[in-house]
Formats: structure tokens, sequence, C-alpha cells
């Protein structure tokens, strides 16, 4: 990194720009990196540069705004993914870093109760539960020359809660109505250990750039669409559920970071239960999984650095259904997640209950 007296010697306002980043590395492909290197060249001193526009300040609060809003679906939305995501190429910007992912989650969704007749119309109606909560730290580490050994780090941790109503038009065809609510606070961190981010910590802070944390609330509204038909004894399920999330935050350690968004998002599922025929400890065997993609817009598509994911989550399971309260089925299920230049993976239990 040059001296600041090598850098005395260059035009005051010289013409610097970041190229754009490849986003690269886990469902959140955050551009992480692309910020921190906006952070930069905004705080070299004067000699280098001309200070920081309103626009640019503007700019990259925006990007933050994004991505905690971004990072708090990921983290509180049941319909994300979790899991554990690792970036597969570095950024191509003068912040070069990789980047790391973990989003650890409990949550589950579904209908209760059988379906109730309205009227004569022929419909029947069901109630709907959803909720989730969930725990995301997002890491870069930097390589570059300017910001070499830095880390900046998000960490998020989100609450959503809410339900509907299914209605069936037929007994294959129906659709859900759903409104959500969300609790999230995220924390920012920043490990300076490079000399230039050193002797601009104080000021990075002070613009709310680096070292802050805030609370926010938000709600999530969608439709469910799904048709069922059997094969057999095989079930498949088609499904597609257009998502409109809002977010704002309502607590914040420092007064320039501020969180106002709205993003959408579309899912659409196959999911297929296959009945084995054969037991196992006094239960059948069941195999299956479903296979999905997500395409994302607005704030969501800005703070995750990606236009849609893919997931395909194979299971098997047994069944209890009538045997174990309100159990439909344990058992174990696995996802890989892929898209633009990432991919994840994600293991663990995978229960089903019928009430």
């Amino acid at each position: 990194m040059a001296s600041s007296s090598d850098r005395s010697k260059r035009s005051p306002c010289a013409s610097r720009s970041i190229r754009g980043a490849q986003v690269s590395g886990g469902v959140a492909r955050l551009r992480l990196v692309a910020t921190l290197a906006a952070v930069a060249v905004a705080l070299v001193p004067a000699p280098v540069r001309c200070q920081i526009t309103p626009d640019e300040a503007n700019q990259i609060k925006s990007a933050i705004s994004a991505r905690i809003e971004a990072l708090t679906i990921l983290g509180g939305d049941y319909g994300l993914t979790g899991g554990d995501f690792r970036s597969t190429g570095k950024f191509q910007s003068e912040g070069n870093s990789d980047a790391e992912l973990v989003v650890t989650k409990l949550g589950g969704a579904g209908d209760f109760g059988l379906p109730q007749p309205i009227d004569a119309a022929g419909i029947g109606w069901q109630g709907r539960l959803q909720g989730n909560m969930g725990y995301v730290e997002a890491s870069n580490h930097f390589h570059s020359q300017l910001l070499a050994g830095d880390v900046n780090t998000f960490k998020t941790f989100a609450v959503q809660f809410g339900g509907g109503v299914r209605f069936w038009v037929t007994d294959k065809l129906s659709f859900a109505p759903i409104v959500l609510g969300m609790y999230g606070t995220t924390t920012n961190s920043y490990t300076a250990n490079s000399a230039f981010m050193q002797a601009n910590l104080a000021r990075a802070t002070e613009l709310g750039l680096v070292d802050w944390n805030v609370d926010t609330w938000g709600v999530r509204t969608s439709i469910n669409i799904q048709y069922l038909f059997l094969w057999g004894r095989t079930r498949i399920k088609l499904s597609s559920e257009p998502i409109y999330y809002h977010t704002q935050s309502f607590n914040s350690s420092n007064p320039n970071v501020n969180v106002t968004g709205d993003s959408e998002a579309v899912v659409n599922t196959i999911d297929i239960d296959i009945p084995l025929g054969v037991e196992l400890w006094g239960h059948e065997l069941r195999t299956g999984g479903d296979i999905s993609r997500t395409d994302l817009f607005g704030d969501l598509r800005q703070g995750l650095a990606l236009d849609h994911v893919n997931e395909i989550h194979p299971r098997l399971v047994l069944d209890f259904l009538n045997q174990l309260w309100k159990v439909q089925w344990i058992g174990l299920g696995a996802s890989y997640v892929w898209g633009p230049n990432f991919t994840g993976w994600t293991a663990g239990l995978d229960v089903v209950f019928r009430f």
C-alpha cells in the first residue's frame, strides 16, 4: 500500500472506479466486498481524492439497508433454506475476499384440522400456521492490498410467526393467503488488521458503515397455490407461492443506519412422497423429497446479490401417522443448494406433523 507521502504526489481528485463484484459464495452472496471497497475509497484522505459526496454516502447506506433486510428474511423466513454456504470464487474488485455464510433455522408450516365446508359453495377451508426462528452469520475475509487481513461480520437473529386460511376449490386444487409478522436484530462488527482501516475505523464507525446494531420489524404476505394428485400410492404436490416483504427499522445504535425496504420472491416447488411398502421397526419406510426454485426481486435481490436460488431435498423417513401424537413421519433429509457462483448444503431431521 502506498505511503501517505507517495499518495500526496497524485492528483487530489484522481478518478478511481470499482469494478462490479462478481458475487460468489452462498445463498446470500452478499456484496460485502464491493461495499467495503466503496467505504475504503470514500475514506481515503483528501490528498488522494475528494471527500465522500452525499450521493456516495447514500449509495453505501442503501446497500447496508438492503443487506440487513436480506439477512433478516434469510434467517427469519421459513420459506428460504438454511445451511452452510461457502464461496466458490473471489470478488474481482479492489476488496478481494472470500465469503462464508452459515444459516441455522428451526421452523415449520402446515394446515391443521379437516377442511370445513363453506355453505353450499362446494369450497372447503382449514386453518394454516407458519413460524420460524433463525440465526445467520455472514463474514468476509479481505485479501486486497488495501484491506488485507480485515474481517467484516454480520450476525442476524430473526423470528417469524403468523398464519392464514387454505381454501379447497376441489379435492386437488387449493390456495392459502398468508400473513406473517417478523422481528430481527442485526449486528455488524469489523476487525481492522490493515493499516488503512486501523487509521480510518473511527470515521467509518461514525458514518454508520461498520460496527453497529439495528432492530427491525417486518410483514410478509403471500398466497400459496397448491395442486395435489396421486399416482398409485405416490403423492405429487405442485405449489407456487408469490411473496411480498416489507422491513422497517425501529431502533439503531447509529442514527446513520436505517432500514426501509420492500422485497419480493416467487417459490415454485415439486414435492414427491413415495411409500416403499417396506417396514422398519414397525413403521413403513417412505422416500421422496422436493425440488424448488426461488426467484428474488427488490431489496432481497440487491442485498443477497442473487436473482434466484435452486434447491433439491431428498429424504428417507418412517411413517408414524396414527401411531404417534400428531406426527406424520420422522426421518432424515438433506439439501443441496446452488445458484449463480455459489453452492451450499444442509442436513438434519425431517419431521412432519398433521393436526
